[in-house]
């Protein structure tokens, strides 16, 4: 009998990815926002034909690392030639939505030559999200060690979470979702699903993390536990100037978020959200709830938000301080204009590419770095493959 309800359960979220990946296809009518196309900037391509390109770094020689989810990573120079690395996990899970995730390098990369890579783990049957600490030298990771496994395993191939963070303080913060078919565990205690966790750089439990040796509902919170009640949280980042930890997440259909991350709070999912389900029911009577967090910011048709820079630079004064957000569903780039934490207004960018924009970075010169995931090359209303792309926007001259 127990088999039998695993492969309904199984089957029942075939379907409903099958409904979520048609939605994420069809590009979403943006509200009414102040519009600004690709040729108000200079946009220029510094790496073509990439396969479902999930994540950039940018290398302080100018180069840069990306990961493909299929589970490759790419090393490409400041001429734009690219190779593959090796040294990557043998247990890289490759189905739904996982595969090979996020990577960052660390503040003292150029000496440490120290990165860090999350990826799906397992199997179909029992999978999660890993964290890997590697050292680079030439196109060869050195040392690779798992320092985090997400427990317990589970059997859905969605909703993996895997950004990461460098706090002030050289800690780091990985997201982790809900794994989809087991939402109502992003309020478990006793489960890294639907969580944000805080490490040491060796994978270690920070001794001041918020709460550690509390409980919840009778169960001892795990103590890499830094927030909870998250969805799929697919956008992290820092304010480099401020400190501030900024997160997005996926809502189910409606109810996107952006949040500004507190140590210790509860953003409330699935208890309280602007979401429906997918075949459009309410998954609760609550848009917030007592002693959670509401959402920064929200978006309602869904955008699918992937990838949050906060913009700190010189070449986009205007923008300082604001949220960069790229959008799948949507098609787009979006700009949050935040004042003193609050959302005051929003702005639809490169909407006329057509991209599935997967990830959004600030370079160290103030340039946008924006990597699409695909796009729709030929007007056709199909997305190409083999059509990722690493763009570079400026301020037209």
């Amino acid at each position: 009998m127990m088999k039998v309800e695993r492969k309904l359960k199984g089957l029942s979220a075939c379907l409903l990815s099958a409904v979520m990946l048609s939605a994420c296809l069809e590009p979403q009518v943006a509200p009414d926002l102040p519009q600004r196309p690709s040729s108000d900037f200079t946009v220029t391509t510094l790496v073509e034909g990439l396969e479902k390109p999930w994540s950039v770094a940018e290398l302080p020689d100018g180069g840069h690392l990306i990961t493909e989810i299929s589970g490759k990573l790419l090393h490409v120079n400041s001429e734009g030639e690219r190779k593959a690395v090796s040294g990557l996990p043998t247990d890289i899970f490759v189905a739904g939505q996982g595969g090979l995730l996020d990577v960052a390098i660390a503040a003292d990369f150029e000496t440490s030559r120290e990165l860090y890579i999350s990826y799906a783990y397992g199997t179909a049957d029992a999978n999660g999200t890993a964290l890997l600490r590697a050292r680079l030298n030439g196109g060869v990771l050195e040392n690779p060690t798992v320092i985090f496994r997400a427990s317990p395993p589970k059997s859905a191939a969605q909703h993996f979470g895997g950004k990461i963070a460098f706090l002030p303080d050289d800690t780091l913060v990985l997201t982790l979702g809900d794994g989809f078919a087991y939402r109502e565990d992003a309020q478990k205690a006793d489960t890294h699903l639907g969580k944000l966790v805080r490490l040491t750089r060796d994978g270690g439990v920070p001794s001041d993390n918020p709460l550690i040796g509390q409980d919840k509902d009778g169960r001892s919170f795990k103590p890499q536990i830094f927030s909870l009640g998250h969805r799929n949280v697919q956008g992290l980042a820092v304010d480099s100037e401020t400190g501030a930890l900024w997160e997005h997440e996926h809502g189910p259909r409606g109810g996107d978020e952006l949040n500004r991350i507190m140590a210790g709070a509860n953003y409330g999912w699935p208890l309280a959200t602007q979401g429906r389900d997918y075949q459009g029911a309410r998954i609760s009577p609550y848009e917030t709830f007592e002693g959670m967090v509401d959402p920064v910011h929200g978006w309602t048709p869904s955008i699918a938000p992937a990838g949050l820079a906060i913009y700190r630079g010189d070449m986009f004064p205007g923008w300082t301080g604001d949220a960069l957000v790229g959008g799948l569903a949507s098609r787009d780039l979006r700009r949050v204009d935040l004042e003193n934490g609050v959302s005051v207004g929003e702005e639809d960018l490169l909407s006329d590419l057509n991209a599935r924009i997967r990830d959004v970075r600030v370079a160290g010169d103030g340039a946008i770095l924006v990597l699409v995931e695909s796009r729709d090359v030929d007007g056709d209303g199909k997305l190409d493959a083999n059509s990722g792309q690493l763009l570079r926007i400026t301020p037209k001259p």
